[in-house]
């Protein structure tokens, strides 16, 4: 009689191939796991109040991003609304050769600042940390802060027009200093949209910001007030 034993003994590859197919799989199933788990994008992204009410923990990220780096919460929201619609995991599209070879990406860009490689390392290096994540609203918000500062003190950019920083977004602060984003009718496109979202979103924002400020059962009126 043949034990099941002997039969996993005597044919360790395959053993080894289906150990290595679990492996690939249950990895595979993380990585969808995280993009399930990430919030839906907000319903009505024309409300920067019905954005909050749906998701009240963005309101604390952007408005942690504010104190730390100066960009108000209006604008960060109407960058990450241009850039990402709210979507956490989204990335480029490829270009497809014959309708169905896969090719690269056209850049690094992810998760809801669609920030790149290089500019995220830096960021991580000087701010974020290595766990910070492009993902994850709360870093987002930071990097956006983050970077908006340094378009400042590069580019000297006020923090209180999200039009020019934008284009510094867009371009950086060498290409906005050259004037790179004259020459580019899409990015002067999404320039005045990011700033007309930012001064619908401050005005909305003045009429129900207090119901995000003071709701949890440690902040104490009125020093949790901004």
């Amino acid at each position: 009689m043949r034990c099941p034993v002997d039969g996993f003994i005597a044919h360790p590859s395959l053993a080894i191939a289906r150990l290595r197919l679990w492996a690939v799989l249950g990895f595979l199933l993380l990585l969808s796991g995280c993009a399930t788990f990430a919030p839906s994008p907000p319903e009505d992204q024309s409300n920067i109040c019905e954005i909050f009410r749906e998701q009240p923990s963005w309101y604390d990220y952007a408005q942690e991003s504010e104190q730390r780096w100066g960009t108000p919460i209006a604008t960060q929201m109407s960058f990450i609304q241009q850039e990402s619609s709210f979507r956490s995991h989204i990335r480029p599209d490829r270009k497809y050769y014959l309708g169905f070879i896969p090719g690269p990406r056209p850049s690094s860009a992810r998760g809801y600042a669609q920030a790149q490689d290089p500019v995220w390392e830096e960021y991580q290096d000087q701010a974020g940390g290595l766990f910070a994540r492009r993902t994850h609203m709360k870093h987002a918000t930071d990097f956006i802060g983050w970077y908006n500062r340094r378009s400042q003190q590069q580019a000297g950019i006020s923090l209180n027009n999200p039009e020019h920083l934008y284009y510094a977004y867009h371009e950086g602060a060498g290409g906005y200093q050259r004037g790179s984003y004259r020459g580019k009718p899409q990015v002067l496109r999404a320039g005045s949209q990011v700033a007309a979202r930012a001064n619908r979103y401050q005005a909305q924002l003045n009429a129900c910001e207090a119901e995000f400020q003071c709701r949890k059962f440690y902040q104490v009126w009125p020093f949790c007030r901004s």
